[in-house]
């Protein structure tokens, strides 16, 4: 994770190249907690099967598009960018090696302790990622802060926005 030294500090190039680089890891981040997200609604979804009485079977597109579509509030009010993030990436793999550790892949076949405890488990690294987002947050906030300041000021020129 990238460290923020002071923003009065950075020259405006330097200002936007670390706001860049932060934004970059809040878009994996912010992928691999919507993943994480969603892999909690479809054992959420296997709780309520268990509840309802529902008969198990195997788990089709309708059903995953279902669960999915259950509105679960607002997002973030931050347009969105284009991410492009490697499966390789280690929050991607952590995740999924979460997954395979809790028995995500065989969600039908927990008893309904584990499937809480892998409920559990993927909700805190959903929790974490979450906390390292708002701090991304603050720390983009103060840099955009600080450019829109300068702008203002004068003491950049928005027109070598068009340029770099």
């Amino acid at each position: 994770m990238t460290v923020l030294g002071d923003p009065n500090a950075m020259t405006t190039a330097e200002l936007r190249s670390a706001r860049a680089n932060l934004q970059m890891q809040e878009d994996v981040i912010s992928l691999v907690r919507r993943m994480a997200q969603g892999r909690c609604d479809l054992a959420r979804d296997e709780q309520r099967r268990r509840v309802d009485g529902t008969p198990a079977s195997g788990m089709s597109v309708v059903d995953i598009a279902n669960v999915f579509g259950q509105e679960h509030g607002g997002g973030s009010s931050r347009p969105p960018r284009e991410t492009n993030i490697s499966a390789d990436h280690e929050l991607v793999v952590e995740l999924e090696s979460l997954c395979e550790r809790v028995g995500f892949g065989e969600l039908r076949t927990l008893d309904d302790d584990a499937l809480e405890s892998a409920i559990a488990e993927i909700e805190k690294f959903e929790l974490a990622r979450s906390a390292e987002r708002k701090s991304l947050f603050a720390k983009i906030d103060a840099l955009t802060t600080e450019l829109v300041k300068r702008y203002k000021d004068g003491g950049a020129n928005v027109d070598t926005l068009l340029t770099d």
